[in-house]
């Protein structure tokens, strides 16, 4: 495909995206197709493999969005499930728990009366702090003081309950250390992915690129189809709360220069070499 055609693409898919994202109800495939001006069956294929997520995915990511932002704006439930495109309250009732990971009145309580389980451990990076609900990690947060790491968790979920992991925990634990011992080895790991919809987005586009390589903030943004949000693209990498399990560690700028990064751009340059050590 030459430059011309990368341009069109990418053009298509945008306008797809800010249709998406102007739309309370969910668009059909034919419809979104009709404004790419291509078939159904293209557009999902050309989407996925510019966003890394189907159209529906996307939508559901920008609704999940909504409903966030409603139950923080709104007083009451009712207007939050409206204002984000639910039908009926059966229907909310029946997705929120998937879009929010817990029920909407718990959300809004700050996620008080949640458990997330979490402990400590040590790698040749450092301190690595693992943490999950009973969905899955969390939280992977590396750093050199174990203290400070409970502060950060602590921050992240404030209303959560807290609780020391037992000796169950250690196969999640040896899990993670492995993970980040040897990243390119990949993680088949339970994740609970907590975000905005455009955080979303970008987290699964960086699952997506191989280990070995890496991308830029630009190539991330086009992939997504925002090529023109690379600064917004950074900042979803510095909120990435899952550290080598989500590879932020792989973008960099169009140069590339390494960059900044959440847990240390020297964490970032050995990451780096121990996946590409692995490729030879």
């Amino acid at each position: 495909m030459d430059s011309t055609a990368d341009i069109d693409l990418d053009a298509r898919i945008e306008r797809v995206c800010r249709h998406l994202q102007a739309s309370v109800d969910e668009p059909s495939l034919q419809e979104l197709a009709d404004i790419a001006g291509c078939s159904p069956t293209r557009l999902h294929r050309l989407f996925k493999q510019a966003t890394g997520v189907t159209p529906k995915q996307y939508a559901t990511a920008l609704r999940a969005d909504r409903l966030r932002e409603g139950l923080q704006r709104q007083d009451r439930i009712t207007d939050a499930f409206h204002e984000a495109g639910f039908g009926s309250s059966g229907r909310f009732y029946e997705n929120a728990p998937r879009l929010l990971g817990m029920t909407p009145k718990r959300w809004r309580a700050g996620g008080g009366g949640e458990v997330i389980r979490f402990a400590i451990a040590q790698s040749t990076l450092g301190s690595v702090l693992v943490a999950s609900s009973s969905t899955g990690v969390v939280a992977i947060l590396l750093g050199d003081d174990p203290e400070a790491l409970l502060y950060s968790l602590q921050q992240r979920f404030r209303r959560a309950e807290l609780v020391g992991a037992d000796r169950g925990y250690e196969h999640l634990i040896a899990q993670v250390i492995g993970l980040v011992e040897e990243p390119a080895r990949g993680t088949t790991l339970p994740l609970d992915i907590r975000g905005t919809a455009f955080q979303q987005r970008v987290w699964q586009a960086l699952q997506r690129i191989p280990h070995g390589q890496t991308a830029s903030y630009a190539d991330i943004a086009a992939r997504i189809g925002a090529p023109r949000a690379s600064r917004a693209v950074a900042r979803a990498c510095a909120s990435n709360p899952l550290a080598v399990a989500v590879p932020c560690h792989r973008v960099v700028r169009r140069d590339g220069d390494l960059s900044g990064y959440a847990w240390g751009v020297e964490r970032k340059r050995e990451l780096l070499r121990r996946e590409k050590m692995t490729r030879r």
